[in-house]
């Protein structure tokens, strides 16, 4: 809110105008320069919009110096730690913690709306079979608007709720089919008796020809995963989803407008990133040598999965999931050259001096695409799994700006260095 004792001067020539500074919970103040272009004419430059605050929110805040990451308040450890994916998702978006009976309402809300519209199968069968998956994922999840009608009026506070429970309900079968077409198998129907990751891992593994026994540190893993995934601020994604609703789309448009963001090498697909880099390197007798590539400012190698740009300490969902690979890769017993070479970067970032100075520690798309690799999905799924997880934010930050008075249709600005005016020239004279 604006704090009526501090403001910040602008003299513009001979001119002077006011601004006011607005103090949030944590985090760096900030200067309502709304009145800014009618009081001198002009606007701010602020490319990626890295110093610019575009809503007010009270969902995520990030610490980058100090490697804090809380959902309404709470540390991301904690959740963790100690959280089913559901109850994180709850607290997005409903603010606080579920009590029991909260809970099980919830769950019992998402898990009856696991099941997808049986014709949306049709529209699988019309991708090419090596389609990537979020392509797939992307052109369904968007298409489900045109099948759920009684959930997209964003001004009915019932159908906001509707579509927020088919979102978070359905974005685990969108992926899993996603998968399952990709490799020529049958779609595997959802079961009511699993929880969140469970349910997920059994559509995307299982066969009709026999049982599927479900590992319960896989599931544990995996359940971390879309915590620690689950919502991260002002991203990339999640302005693109506040954006494409501020214009008044449709719920499910502005989620397919986020999983589209995400799928950019820059944002979502930094995990898969990781792993295509340990395929270029090859072998663990190799890593001296990219080790001393990547320490070389002139050479364009670069080590993915170190540092982060957000966080300049340390990245604290990396440190949960170091447990959790370490963990899942000694129940597994997984002999895989990828993830020896992953073990040995992870030692050294950890251990050289130069990598511990410039605090360019293992982050979360080092450990996450290393679990999921042993977890047995292809590296074309990473970014999905990464976009099933997020949904659940996405569609509290919509939910949020949708109620939010002070929203407008987002129109950024721009610094305009093209051709003044200019004389046209007949076709027959150019």
């Amino acid at each position: 809110m604006s704090d009526t004792t501090k403001s910040v001067s602008l003299h513009k020539g001979g001119d002077q105008s006011e601004y006011p500074v607005m103090d949030g919970t944590l985090g760096p103040s900030v200067i309502d320069i709304r009145k800014l272009y009618g009081n001198t004419g002009n606007f701010t430059y602020d490319p990626g919009f890295v110093s610019t605050a575009s809503c007010e929110s009270k969902i995520t805040y990030i610490d980058g110096d100090e490697g804090v990451l809380l959902h309404r308040g709470y540390g991301i450890e904690d959740l963790a730690e100690n959280c089913d994916f559901l109850e994180v998702a709850y607290l997005l978006n409903h603010g606080e913690l579920p009590t029991p009976d909260q809970k099980t309402k919830f769950e019992s809300d998402i898990t009856y709306h696991t099941m997808i519209h049986e014709q949306m199968a049709n529209f699988y069968r019309g991708f090419r079979r090596d389609a990537h998956p979020m392509a797939i994922a992307c052109g369904v999840t968007g298409a489900m608007s045109a099948f759920y009608h009684d959930s997209t009026d964003i001004n009915d506070a019932h159908q906001r709720m509707i579509a927020t429970h088919r979102i978070i309900a359905k974005m685990p079968t969108i992926a899993a089919m996603a998968y399952k077409y990709s490799v020529g198998q049958p779609f595997i129907y959802p079961r009511n008796d699993l929880n969140y990751a469970e349910n997920f891992l059994y559509m995307t593994f299982a066969v009709p020809c026999e049982d599927y026994k479900i590992n319960p540190i896989v599931a544990k893993a995996l359940n971390k995963i879309f915590i620690l995934h689950a919502d991260h601020e002002q991203n990339a994604s999640t302005s693109t989803v506040r954006l494409a609703g501020s214009s008044g789309a449709n719920p499910f448009a502005c989620i397919a407008a986020g999983v589209a963001s995400l799928w950019g090498p820059s944002h979502g697909g930094a995990n898969e990133a990781v792993l295509n880099m340990l395929s270029e390197i090859g072998s663990v007798d190799r890593i001296p040598e990219y080790v001393k590539k990547a320490k070389d400012k002139d050479d364009p190698f670069r080590l993915m999965g170190f540092g982060h740009r957000v966080y300049k300490n340390f990245d604290p969902r990396a440190k949960v999931l170091r447990a959790a690979a370490h963990e899942v890769l000694n129940d597994l017993g997984i002999q895989d050259e990828a993830l020896k070479m992953a073990m040995e970067l992870e030692r050294i970032a950890l251990e050289d001096e130069y990598f511990v100075e410039r605090k360019l520690y293992p982050n979360v798309d080092f450990y996450s695409g290393i679990i999921l690799r042993a977890m047995g999905f292809p590296v074309s799924m990473f970014t999905v799994l990464f976009a099933l997880a997020r949904t659940t934010g996405w569609i509290a930050q919509w939910n949020e700006m949708i109620v939010d008075p002070t929203q407008k249709i987002g129109r950024p600005r721009q610094l305009y260095t093209g051709y003044g005016p200019r004389e046209f020239i007949a076709l027959d004279k150019r």
